[in-house]
C-alpha cells in the first residue's frame, strides 16, 4: 500500500521504517520544510531518532495534498495538542473521507479533554479510524526489537487491515474493538509515568514504585471503565503493558519529567530544557482529572500528580497524603 505518515517525530519515523520493511510505499509529511530537507539529505532523524539510518525509499513533503495523493492509510503521529490544527490542513482535500486513518499518538486534548478519535471525528467527520497503541518505544522499534501492540477499531475489518499492514516478525499486532479503552490506556499511563519518575528522582527504591504501578492499574481501569472502556482492555497491551514500559524505561519522556521533579527541579525549567520533545503526560494529567470529576471517579494518584505539576504540593507532601488516606479494603 501507499501510506502517508503525518508527523516527523521519532515514533512516526520508526513506524515509517517498519512499514517500508513490509514493502509499503511511505511518504512523511511534516510542518517544517527545512527539517524535512535535512532528514532527506542526511537519511537520519537527528533531532528525534538519532543513529537510525532511514530507508532510501522514504519520501518527504510539507504539502498535505502531495502527502495524501493515492494513499490508502494516513498514519497520525502528531502530538495530541497540535493534532487539531494539523487536521484542519488535511480536511479540505478531495477524497480525504475515503482514506483509513490510523492514530499512533497518545494523549487527551487540553481544554476539550477529547480523545484523539473524537478530535478526528470533529475535524474530518465519520472517517474509518484505528487506534494503534501498546508498549512500543520508537528507539526500540527502529532497531527491530520484538514489540507487541493493539489495533483497535469499531470496524474490525479496518483493524485487520492495519494488523496486516504493520505486522512482521519483529512487530506483532493484535486487534480489538475497544477504541475508547485503548486510547485511554495510552493516554493515562503517561500521567502515572510522571509519578514513577518522581519516585526514581527521589531515590525511594522499589517498594513504592511497585505499589504505585499496582494502584495505577486499579485507578486507570476504574476511570477507564466509567468513561466507556472495557475493563479487560486495561489489563492488556495498551493498558498494563504500556504502563509498565513507560514507568520503567529510560526512553520515557514522561518518566524523565517526573524524575527531574523528584530531584527538586521546577516544571517550567524541565519542559524548557526538553525543547520540541513533548511529554504528553503533563497536559493529559489535567484532562484525566477533569474527566475523573465529570464521571465521579476516585483518582487519588491523578489528583496528587496534578497538585505537584501545579506547584500546589511537593512530592513529599503528596506521598504523605496518599500514605495516610483512610484504611480501605484492596
Amino acid at each position: 500500500m501507499k501510506i502517508a505518515v503525518v508527523g516527523d517525530g521519532g515514533w512516526g519515523t520508526a513506524l515509517a521504517c517498519n512499514l517500508i520493511a513490509n514493502g509499503h510505499e511511505v511518504i512523511m509529511w511534516g510542518a517544517f520544510p527545512e527539517y524535512l530537507s535535512e532528514m532527506e539529505q542526511k537519511r537520519e532523524n537527528v533531532k528525534f531518532l538519532p543513529g537510525i539510518k532511514l530507508p532510501e525509499s522514504l519520501r518527504f513533503t510539507s504539502s498535505p495534498a502531495e502527502a495524501v495523493e493515492g494513499v490508502s492509510i494516513i498514519l497520525l503521529v502528531t502530538p495530541t495538542q497540535f493534532l487539531r490544527s494539523v487536521l484542519k490542513k488535511f480536511a479540505p482535500l478531495p477524497g480525504i473521507s475515503n482514506i483509513l486513518f490510523v492514530n499512533a499518538a497518545k494523549g487527551i486534548e487540553k481544554g476539550s479533554w477529547n480523545r484523539i478519535s473524537q478530535i478526528v471525528r470533529e475535524e474530518l467527520g465519520p472517517v474509518s479510524y484505528v487506534a494503534l497503541s501498546g508498549p512500543s518505544h520508537a528507539e526500540e522499534v527502529s532497531r527491530q526489537v520484538p514489540t507487541l501492540v493493539t489495533a483497535a477499531s469499531a470496524d474490525m475489518a479496518c483493524a485487520e487491515v492495519v494488523q496486516r499492514a504493520f505486522m512482521n516478525e519483529n512487530f506483532r499486532v493484535y486487534t480489538s474493538s475497544d477504541v475508547t479503552g485503548v486510547e485511554l490506556g495510552g493516554a493515562l499511563k503517561n500521567v502515572f509515568a510522571v509519578a514513577a519518575g518522581i519516585i526514581d528522582g527521589m531515590k525511594l527504591g522499589d517498594n513504592p514504585k511497585a505499589a504505585l504501578m499496582t494502584r495505577a492499574i486499579h485507578e486507570m481501569g476504574n476511570l477507564g471503565e466509567l468513561l466507556g472502556g472495557e475493563k479487560s482492555t486495561f489489563a492488556g497491551l495498551s493498558g498494563v503493558g504500556d504502563l509498565i514500559v513507560t514507568c520503567c524505561s529510560g526512553h520515557s519522556r514522561n518518566r524523565y519529567v517526573g524524575e527531574e521533579l523528584g530531584k527538586g527541579r521546577k516544571l517550567p525549567e524541565i519542559l524548557n530544557t526538553m525543547g520540541m520533545v513533548v511529554a504528553e503526560g503533563v497536559p493529559t494529567a489535567q484532562g484525566a482529572l477533569a474527566l475523573a470529576r465529570k464521571v465521579g471517579a476516585e483518582t487519588p494518584i491523578i489528583n496528587g500528580i496534578n497538585a505537584i505539576l501545579d506547584g500546589e504540593r511537593t512530592p513529599q507532601e503528596v506521598i504523605k497524603e496518599l500514605m495516610t488516606r483512610a484504611p480501605k479494603k484492596e
